[in-house]
């Protein structure tokens, strides 16, 4: 069972099962990939019967293949009980989840479940579940009445620790329902339910008509399910399960007892760049992610705050080449066939800077050295978003952070507002003097400057 039915589940997920099946000649398994938010996904797989092509672009890059480990595609917000019903059946050992931050529908103060948003309260209530911990919890629920046996539910979303944090949320989730649910669903979920904790990667851009159109060309037939992807995918799993799996050792997964060097050097050092190369473009006019990291100084910016800032504060697993892998991260930026958009990258700003760059800010605080270029990440990200009006801005607070800016929009009005945001920063960070200083000092060169202005200043920081 697999939740969130997007293009990176197919370009990864699928492909590393499918991947497993031809290698470890297991044919047992098949996905029954649920679409949250959107239908599409759904209307476009299921007249294909699940099939899809994946794409590959860029150096290295595959020849064009079909991917049939997609048996069933379910509109999770048309036919909620189809999903609760899929994760309660004897047959589904695995449920996995690429939702994105904020399909967890955290409390940002707490860390917990936002048991005060809307669609969890109304699941609370007993109604079909519209989100994907209301399904996943009531499918648990079910699946505990009918003895259907142990289940892992494992996430692959860029989160610290999301199998822990998944772990908590379904808890919380099944806590909060009535007494006399909720104290034998959660013992249940203890003795029968496993949360591996993960580390995802595939730089998987947003499908466009000519990529369809290519396809097209390519293989003779119209696939409206096609995506686009980076010849490079990666997989690290915490060997923590509740019932059988997919070999995807066999398709090159890493299988260890510690995930978080592997996440924290994902996190602080791919995705942490690719948020400053959005962020830094969009203010540059860079449409991609290409354009930006062709920017010298952009570029620069990038290795000074992996080697510098990053590297200095954590532990990267034995089996990693650091160097070698932020040469790597940096090569596959470069990647013009990908397409990947500013934009798109830089959308949910405010569910991403803090695990991506607000951990290297605090850790090098900490370490009595300043966080310079993770600061200019994150004043780049004040910037897109002081600089977009509401409507336009993609990120689900959108709202919030425009109704707590000021009308005079300058280095010395937006940073102290923007900080003022506790579900964004905690008050120790928002009140340090150096990282706010760092932030006005970059904001202004951003705002007032332009690209002349930082170049100037990133060469000669």
């Amino acid at each position: 069972m697999h939740l969130g039915l997007g293009a990176f589940a197919r370009a990864h997920t699928a492909v590393f099962t499918e991947n497993a099946m031809l290698k470890s000649g297991d044919h047992s398994w098949g996905i029954a990939g649920v679409t949250q938010r959107s239908r599409t996904v759904a209307r476009q797989l299921a007249p294909q019967d699940g099939l899809f092509t994946v794409s590959e672009r860029g150096a290295g890059a595959a020849p064009l293949r079909v991917v049939s480990s997609i048996t069933e595609a379910i509109s999770g917000t048309d036919d909620p009980d189809a999903v609760v019903e899929r994760i309660s059946a004897s047959t589904t050992a695995l449920v996995t989840l690429t939702i994105t931050e904020k399909g967890y529908r955290i409390n940002p103060r707490t860390g917990g479940l936002d048991t005060t948003d809307t669609q969890i309260e109304a699941d609370l209530t007993g109604q079909p579940p519209q989100t994907a911990i209301g399904q996943t919890v009531r499918g648990l629920q079910r699946r505990s009445a009918r003895d259907a046996g142990p289940v892992t539910v494992l996430s692959c979303d860029n989160l610290p620790a999301n199998g822990e944090l998944t772990h908590r949320l379904v808890q919380e989730f099944a806590a909060a329902l009535p007494r006399p649910e909720a104290d034998p669903l959660c013992r249940w979920i203890e003795a029968n339910v496993t949360f591996p904790n993960t580390m995802v990667d595939r730089m998987v851009p947003a499908t466009t008509p000519a990529d369809l159109d290519a396809v097209e060309d390519e293989l003779g037939l119209r696939d409206e399910g096609a995506v686009v992807a980076e010849p490079f995918l990666q997989w690290v799993i915490e060997d923590h399960f509740a019932a059988r799996r997919p070999r995807w050792e066999d398709a090159g997964a890493v299988f260890t007892q510690d995930v978080a060097p592997w996440e924290a050097a994902k996190l602080q050092l791919l995705n942490a760049s690719h948020s400053m190369l959005a962020y830094l473009g969009m203010a540059a006019g860079k449409a991609t992610i290409s354009e930006s990291v062709a920017e010298d100084a952009f570029l620069a910016a990038c290795r000074r705050m992996m080697a510098e800032e990053v590297l200095t504060t954590i532990s990267t697993p034995d089996q990693l080449d650091a160097d070698a892998y932020c040469a790597q991260i940096l090569s596959r930026f470069a990647n013009p066939a990908l397409g990947h958009t500013t934009a798109k990258v830089g959308s949910d700003g405010s569910q991403k800077i803090g695990p991506r760059l607000l951990s290297t800010v605090r850790d090098n605080l900490a370490a009595g050295r300043e966080p310079r270029w993770a600061a200019l990440a994150v004043a780049a990200w004040m910037q897109h978003v002081a600089s977009t009006p509401a409507p336009q801005l993609d990120d689900p607070l959108a709202t919030t952070l425009h109704e707590i800016l000021p009308a005079n929009r300058t280095a010395t009005t937006v940073i102290p507002a923007l900080l003022g945001c506790r579900t964004i920063f905690d008050e120790q960070l928002a009140t340090q003097p150096v990282f706010t200083a760092l932030l006005t000092h970059w904001y202004s060169i951003i705002d007032t400057h332009g690209l002349e202005g930082l170049r100037n200043e990133i060469n000669h920081g």
